[in-house]
């Protein structure tokens, strides 16, 4: 049974940095696509970056490009989003998934993916 365990997140003031961790267990091959998602109170869960092939191609966000930089470490079967200059609207609750199929692909939104971690929250104050 595939299970997604994250770590990180917190509070930290605007302009500060955050790590995010995912480690993916049950599965031991790293052949399966991966996101970083969020969801902000009384919006939709939006994609914030996604690794979408076998290449290692990834994907952002506008709002988070050039702050944000996702990485996977495919010994230890987990992958990160290091967030650096971070903002008040990068608050939220983050989440990472993985897809074998429907989210391998540039533009998979939230509902591509079936397999998801339990959440972490990250709070930036101004």
């Amino acid at each position: 049974q595939v299970q997604l365990v994250q770590s990180g997140g917190g509070s930290v003031q605007a302009g500060g940095s955050l790590r995010l961790s995912c480690a993916v267990f049950g599965y031991s091959y790293s052949t399966y696509c991966m996101g970083w998602f969020r969801q902000a109170p009384g919006k939709e869960r939006e994609a914030v970056a996604t690794i979408y092939d076998t290449f290692g191609t990834t994907s952002y966000t506008d709002s988070v490009k050039g702050r944000f930089t996702m990485s996977q470490d495919n010994a230890k079967n987990m992958f990160s989003l290091q967030m650096n200059s971070l903002k008040p609207e990068d608050t939220a609750m983050y989440y990472c998934a993985i897809d074998f199929v429907r989210g391998c692909r540039k533009g998979a939104s939230p509902r591509d993916f079936n397999y998801w971690g339990q959440g972490t929250q990250v709070t930036v104050s101004s």
